[in-house]
C-alpha cells in the first residue's frame, strides 16, 4: 500500500511547475549596424535566456532574437524575429570586434563505443557558415577551458586573427610505481627508442592532491593563458606569467602587442575565490614577444573586471581591499594606457544618502560598459534595497541614475555599444523583461527612454512594498552611527489567508550580500501558497555604504540578530499579519541567523527551514574554503600562518547559534549540498545531532551533486516542496 499523499502536494507541485517555467535573461549582443535601402540603420539584438526543465532536471539555455531600428537618437521601431531555439553544448561564445565572425566554445560528448571522454571544440563562424572547427582536446596543449566567469574569458584580437582563452594547466601523466606496459606506438624517441620525455608518464605521482578554488570552482587550480592561431589552427601557452599568480579575465592590449590579465595570489595556499571580491590580485600586461610580465596596479589589493574602452586608451577596474569583508563597498579605478597613470573615479561611499550615488556594489562590471564616447561607463549596482544603473563620468567622477523616472524594481546592464543600451528589469512580483534604449548625451543621461522589447506579465496575488527601520539608540554601533536598514514585504493578495496571513522571515547570506526588489522563485511561491515573506536586509547589508558593512565584523550573532528581531516585531505591529503563526527560513549566513533566532527568541517562532547554514563557526574554519570569513566576521585578524589561540576558539563558539541549541524548541528541517566546500554539511550534522538528543523534531535532506546554493534543478525543485509542507505543517495551515 502506497502511502498517503500530503494535502495540498499537488496544488504545491503545480504551483512551482508554473512559476519555474518563467525564464531569466542573462545575456545580450548587438550586432553591427546595417543600413536599409532607404537610408534608415538597424541591428539584430541576440540575447540569451535560462529556464529550468523540471522533466529533464536542468537548466536549459535558449536564444531569441530582435531587430531594433534607430537614428541614433532614439529607437524608431522594435520587434523579435522568429521563435526561440534552445543552445546545447556551448560554453562560452564571443562575436568579433566587426560583428562578422563568432567564436564559440563547445562540449561534445564523446563516443560510447570507443569509451571517449567529453570533448572541448572551438568553432569560429562566419555568417553562412562555421568556417573552422578545432579539437582543443586532441590537440592537448592544456587541460579543460575556464568557461566559468571568474577565470574564463573568449577575447578576439583587435585584427581577428587570434583568439585568447583561459584553460588548466596540462598535467603529466602519472602512473603507478609498479606500472609495466610497453610505450605505445607513435610515442617513441626515434634515437632511443624509449617513451617521449614530455608523454612519459610520472611515476608515484597519481594520488598528489591539488589545491583548487574552491566553492563552485573546484577543477580551477592553475589556469594558464592560451592563444589560437585560427589560419595556423595552432595553439600557444603563453609563457612569461609568475608562477606565483592565477591569470584570468584577459583580453588583447591595444595593437595586439600583447595581454592583460587579473592575477590571483596563489601563495601560500588558495582560498575560496568565488563571492570573494578581496582576494590579493592585480592587473598585469605580459607582452607577447619579449614575454615580459608588467605590474599595471597597485599589488596590495584587489581588483577584478577590468574593461577597455573603445578607443583602447583607458582601462577600468573595481578594487577592494584585501581580506576584511568578502564583499565591500568598491573603488573604481582607471589606467590610462599611454600615461601609464592610475586615477581613483569613484571612492567606496561610507554612508548612503538619499538622492546620492550608493557607491559600487556588484560582482563584476558589465562585459560592454562603455559609452562610444569612450569617457563615460555604465554600471549597475545595489542601492539600499533596489538595484539601479548609474552612469559614471570617469574624466570628472560624477553619476547620474538611468532609471529615477522607471519603475522601482532591479535593474541590470546587459550590454552598450554604440550608445543602444540593453537593460534587463524585475520586480518581485514580475520575472525578467528585457528594455532597451539609447543613451543620451552626455549631460542628459537622466532623460532616457526605455522601450519594453520582451514583457513579462506580473504574476498575479502578490503585493510589495520596502520597509525602513531604525535601530534603538541602545542598538546603535558605537563607533557607526546613524545606520539604517531595509526589508522588502511580500504579501499574498488572494487566497484564504490575504487578511492575515502568517509569516515567513529569510534573512540573506553573506552576511555582506542584499536582497534587492527583483524577481526570486522561492519567496515569490511561499507568497502564492499564502504566506507574507520578510526579506530582511539588516546592517551589514551592501548598498548602504561601507560603514554599514563595516559594523557587523564582531558582532555576528548579536547585531544582526537583533536587526532581524526588530523587523520582525515591528511588522507584527504594524501590518495585519498573524503573530501566532511565524516561521525562519534562510541558507548560509541566513541559516546562521535563522538558528540564532530561534534560539534567542524560542517563542517568536514556529517552524524553521534551513539550507546549509553556519551553526558553529569554530568547527568551521578547519573545514571551509573560507577559513578567514570564520575570523573576521568574528572580529578577529586573520593571517594564513596564524592559528586561533584558546581564546580566539572560545570566541567564534561564543557567537555560533550552537551556544542557544539548549533553548531552541520549534521544529527544524536542514537542507544540506554533500559538495558543500563553503559552509561544509558536517556543520548541519552537528546541529541536527545536537536537536536529536535534545528531542527537537528535525529532519535532514541529503543533496548529493550539490554545492553551498543548492542549485541543482532536482535540489531546488525538491527544497521548494519540502520547504512549503514543512511550513504549512508546522505552522498549522
Amino acid at each position: 500500500m502506497e502511502p498517503p499523499v500530503p494535502p495540498r502536494t499537488e496544488e504545491l507541485s503545480e504551483l512551482y511547475r508554473e512559476l519555474s517555467q518563467h525564464p531569466g535573461l542573462s545575456a545580450a549582443c548587438l550586432g553591427p549596424d546595417l543600413t536599409t535601402q532607404y537610408g534608415g540603420k538597424y541591428c539584430s539584438l541576440y540575447t540569451e535566456w535560462s529556464q529550468r526543465d523540471l522533466a529533464r532536471a536542468e537548466n536549459i539555455k535558449f536564444c531569441r532574437q530582435y531587430l531594433l531600428f534607430h537614428d541614433g537618437a532614439s529607437i524608431i521601431y522594435s520587434g523579435p524575429v522568429g521563435t526561440c531555439s534552445e543552445i546545447k553544448g556551448e560554453l562560452l561564445s564571443r562575436e568579433s570586434p566587426s560583428g562578422t565572425l563568432k567564436a564559440v566554445l563547445c562540449k561534445v560528448p564523446g563516443k560510447e563505443k570507443e569509451k571517449e571522454k567529453e570533448k572541448q571544440f572551438l568553432e569560429v563562424w562566419d555568417q553562412n557558415r562555421k568556417v573552422k572547427s578545432i579539437d582543443l582536446t586532441a590537440l592537448d596543449k592544456h587541460g579543460n577551458v575556464c568557461d566559468d566567469d571568474q577565470f574564463g574569458c573568449l577575447a578576439w584580437s583587435h585584427s581577428e586573427t587570434h583568439l585568447l582563452y583561459v584553460a588548466e594547466k596540462k598535467r603529466p601523466k602519472t602512473e603507478s610505481f609498479f606500472q609495466s606496459k610497453a610505450p605505445e606506438l607513435g610515442t617513441s624517441d626515434e634515437d632511443t627508442g624509449q617513451p617521449k620525455k614530455e608523454d612519459a608518464p610520472v611515476k608515484g605521482e597519481q594520488f598528489v592532491y591539488h589545491e583548487d578554488w574552491g566553492e563552485t570552482l573546484s577543477t580551477r587550480s592553475v589556469p594558464v593563458l592560451c592563444i589560437l592561431d585560427i589560419e595556423g589552427s595552432s595553439i600557444s601557452v603563453l609563457e612569461g606569467i609568475p608562477e606565483h599568480l592565477s591569470p584570468g579575465q584577459a583580453f588583447w592590449s591595444p595593437e595586439d602587442t600583447g595581454v592583460v590579465f587579473v592575477g590571483w595570489w596563489h601563495e601560500p595556499f588558495r582560498l575560496g575565490l568565488r563571492y570573494c571580491t578581496n582576494r590579493r590580485s592585480a592587473l598585469f600586461y605580459v607582452d607577447l614577444t619579449g614575454g615580459k610580465c608588467e605590474l599595471l596596479s597597485e599589488d596590495t589589493k584587489a581588483v577584478w573586471s577590468p574593461r577597455l574602452s573603445p578607443d583602447s586608451c583607458r582601462i577600468v577596474y573595481l578594487e577592494n581591499d584585501v581580506l576584511g569583508p568578502h564583499q565591500q563597498c568598491s573603488r573604481l579605478r582607471m589606467y590610462d594606457w599611454y600615461t601609464k597613470q592610475t586615477s581613483t573615479v569613484l571612492e567606496a561611499v561610507p554612508q548612503q544618502e538619499w538622492g546620492a550615488f550608493p557607491g559600487i556594489y556588484c560582482g563584476a562590471l558589465p562585459g560592454m560598459c562603455w559609452a562610444a564616447d569612450s569617457r563615460r561607463i555604465l554600471l549597475d549596482t545595489a542601492q539600499r534595497s533596489q538595484q539601479d544603473m548609474f552612469v559614471v563620468d570617469t574624466a570628472t567622477g560624477s553619476t547620474t541614475l538611468l532609471t529615477a523616472d522607471g519603475p522601482r524594481g532591479s535593474w541590470s546592464v546587459l550590454t552598450i555599444d554604440r550608445d543602444l543600451l540593453v537593460a534587463r528589469f524585475s520586480t518581485p512580483s514580475c520575472p525578467s523583461m528585457l528594455k532597451v534604449a539609447v543613451l543620451p548625451a552626455a549631460g542628459h543621461e537622466a532623460q532616457t527612454q526605455w522601450i519594453c522589447l520582451q514583457d513579462a506579465p506580473p504574476v498575479p496575488g502578490i503585493s510589495w512594498g520596502i520597509l525602513t527601520l531604525q535601530p534603538p539608540p541602545e542598538q546603535e554601533h558605537p563607533q557607526y552611527g546613524g545606520l539604517d536598514f531595509d526589508a522588502i514585504l511580500l504579501r499574498p493578495t488572494e487566497g484564504p489567508t490575504a487578511q492575515k496571513p502568517p509569516l515567513v522571515v529569510m534573512p540573506h547570506g553573506g552576511p555582506h550580500s542584499v536582497f534587492t526588489a527583483g524577481w526570486a522563485l522561492y519567496p515569490a511561491a511561499l507568497c502564492r501558497v499564502g504566506f507574507a515573506v520578510l526579506l530582511v536586509n539588516y546592517r551589514g547589508s551592501l548598498g548602504f555604504g561601507q560603514d554599514s558593512v563595516a559594523s557587523l565584523p564582531g558582532n555576528v550573532g548579536t547585531q544582526d540578530v537583533r536587526d532581524v528581531q526588530l523587523c520582525v516585531e515591528r511588522v507584527l505591529q504594524e501590518e495585519a499579519l498573524d503573530a501566532s503563526r511565524v516561521a525562519l527560513v534562510g541558507g548560509s549566513h541566513g541559516g546562521f541567523l535563522a538558528c540564532h533566532l530561534i534560539g534567542q527568541f524560542p517563542d517568536t517562532y514556529r517552524a524553521c527551514v534551513v539550507r546549509n547554514p553556519v551553526v558553529n563557526i569554530a568547527s568551521m574554519v578547519a573545514t571551509t574554503d573560507i577559513p578567514d570569513w570564520c575570523l573576521t566576521e568574528t572580529g578577529l585578524p586573520y593571517a594564513p600562518d596564524a592559528l586561533p589561540d584558546p581564546a580566539q576558539w572560545t570566541e567564534m563558539l561564543h557567537k555560533s547559534p550552537i551556544r542557544y541549541v539548549d533553548r531552541v524548541r520549534v521544529p527544524v528541517l536542514l537542507m544540506l549540498g554533500e559538495d558543500d566546500r563553503r559552509v561544509p554539511p558536517k556543520q548541519g550534522l552537528e546541529y541536527y545531532r545536537a536537536l536529536k538528543a535534545r528531542g527537537v523534531p528535525t529532519r535532514v535532506l541529503w543533496y548529493p551533486g550539490n554545492g553551498h546554493a543548492l542549485a541543482g534543478v532536482e535540489a531546488e525543485a525538491d527544497g521548494f516542496m519540502n520547504m512549503a509542507l514543512w511550513l504549512l505543517k508546522h505552522l498549522e495551515c
